[in-house]
């Protein structure tokens, strides 16, 4: 996999609902997904044609509605449903998901969850 040509897209700014607390699950709450997307893009630079690459603007707009629209309780399962919408993609062969939620814990800036899934 070290091959491929990676695509990023950093600090994603969302709120949904999320947390197994009863407060958490009443109010929307700040998360933030980075992620990297791998895959065959250098035909893509060759070409000078977006049909041979990862569409971030499309994948991003689909997390941006999965996210809004969730009610997960786990940040672990958010991260894996946003890895299913990255992987849909054809172009991209590997996901790395990093999902933070500011403010989980008191005297912590943030927790993280990070995840790497592969097309099989």
């Amino acid at each position: 996999m070290s091959d491929y040509d990676k695509i990023y897209v950093r600090d994603l700014s969302l709120r949904c609902i999320i947390g197994i607390y009863p407060d958490e699950r009443k109010n929307r709450q700040d998360v933030l997904v980075n992620l990297m997307l791998e895959g065959p893009f250098s035909e893509a630079a060759r070409t000078d044609n977006i049909e041979h690459t990862a569409n971030y603007k499309t994948i991003t707009k689909q997390i941006i509605q999965l996210v809004e629209e969730s009610e997960f309780f786990l940040v672990e399962t958010l991260a894996e449903k946003i890895s299913e919408v990255c992987l849909s993609d054809p172009r991209v062969m590997r996901a790395t998901v990093t999902l933070d939620k500011p403010g989980a814990l008191r005297f912590a800036r943030s927790v993280a969850v990070e995840i790497v899934r592969e097309r099989r």
